[in-house]
């Protein structure tokens, strides 16, 4: 697969992260780099912000409504693939700006 393939598949699944890291790690360029932040970024985020809303919702049940946020987290995964099929390196909505210097791990 090319890092264009791998950029995409970042953004299905941590499986699909960890593929994307370990398979385009020996010749990774920006591109694969840039999207391999913003979508651990995303997953981690959108992992946080269920657990936290999980708790919320289990003491305030009348707050279930907001369960519905989660449908703007599989926006940014849809957006995030659109951007890493298009090759472009666009910061994903709202969240997007800070991953961009995180995960030195990632080089």
């Amino acid at each position: 697969m090319d890092n264009k393939t791998f950029s995409i598949v970042s953004y299905i699944t941590l499986i699909g992260w960890l593929v994307a890291y370990f398979g385009g790690k020996e010749k990774a360029d920006d591109l694969l780099k840039y999207h391999l932040k913003q979508s651990l970024g995303l997953f981690l985020t959108a992992f946080l912000f269920q657990i936290a809303l999980g708790i919320v919702v289990f003491i305030i049940p009348a707050l279930s409504i907001l369960s519905y946020i989660g449908i703007f987290f599989f926006v940014l995964f849809i957006l995030g693939i659109i951007n890493a099929a298009n090759a472009e390196k666009k910061p994903l909505p709202i969240i997007g700006k800070t991953f961009e210097n995180s995960f030195s791990f990632i080089n």
